[in-house]
């Protein structure tokens, strides 16, 4: 555990030359040397601005259109496929808490960092099953590294996961929705707040959706999404 948190710790200094997470390249200063980064799955053209979805001149898809949503954007780096679904894989499964840096700063690339108009900024909670099997919470890793130093808005202690719910994406869209219901926790009152959600992969959207209700209920303004990469697998 002490040699994951000192290699997190080294890859989120830039006066260290590293690695290439990707292709072990030397003389890399954030973890991903720079053809690396140009093979990550960018996403292109028009995007909804509700679901980041592709959309006509980005334009509200028609379940955003059509549907009152408690999240009101959700912002995406890149699209979940290789080499970067491979990358989260390892970072989330392997206990490769070093690929934190180089994957915060892949998303600040592309999305640069939250702005400062948002009041509070939270990662998505584990259930404390979850946390105490995989020992980290990859979201509030990435919510570090993309807010950088100096910067603690939110704490991992905001809001809670009241139990462990199964996988998201191996559901159908009913199960979806009762694998939801009451999971989530607020420890605080919202109230005129412009919060940002941060976490590594949205499929369906429901668990953001399913959180950023909880932080209306709680007297949040706005609620946004930014996530490191989104997931266009066909869910029934």
């Amino acid at each position: 555990m002490l040699s994951n948190l000192l290699k997190y710790k080294i890859d989120n200094c830039t006066i260290f030359n590293q690695i290439c997470v990707v292709c072990r390249a030397t003389g890399t200063r954030h973890g991903l040397c720079a053809p690396c980064l140009t093979m990550l799955p960018e996403l292109t053209g028009p995007r909804c601005p509700g679901c980041a979805s592709p959309s006509p001149q980005n334009q509200p898809c028609r379940a955003c259109a059509t549907n009152e949503h408690a999240l009101d954007a959700i912002h995406a780096s890149y699209e979940y496929c290789y080499p970067l679904a491979q990358i989260i894989q390892a970072f989330k499964y392997q206990k490769r808490m070093e690929l934190a840096g180089a994957l915060g700063f892949a998303m600040r690339r592309k999305l640069g960092t939250i702005p400062p108009c948002f009041d509070v900024v939270i990662a998505v909670p584990l259930s404390n099953e979850r946390l105490a099997e995989r020992g980290f919470n990859q979201s509030e890793l990435l919510r570090e590294a993309l807010l950088g130093s100096g910067k603690s808005s939110g704490s991992p202690t905001w809001c809670w996961r009241k139990r462990n719910t199964l996988p998201q994406a191996r559901l159908g869209q009913l199960q979806r929705t009762r694998n939801l219901e009451n999971a989530f926790g607020v420890e605080h009152r919202c109230d005129g707040l412009e919060i940002a959600i941060v976490d590594d992969v949205s499929t369906t959207g429901s668990t953001l959706e399913t959180l950023a209700s909880e932080l209306k209920k709680r007297g949040a303004k706005r609620v946004e999404a930014w996530v490191l990469a989104r997931s266009f697998s066909s869910v029934t």
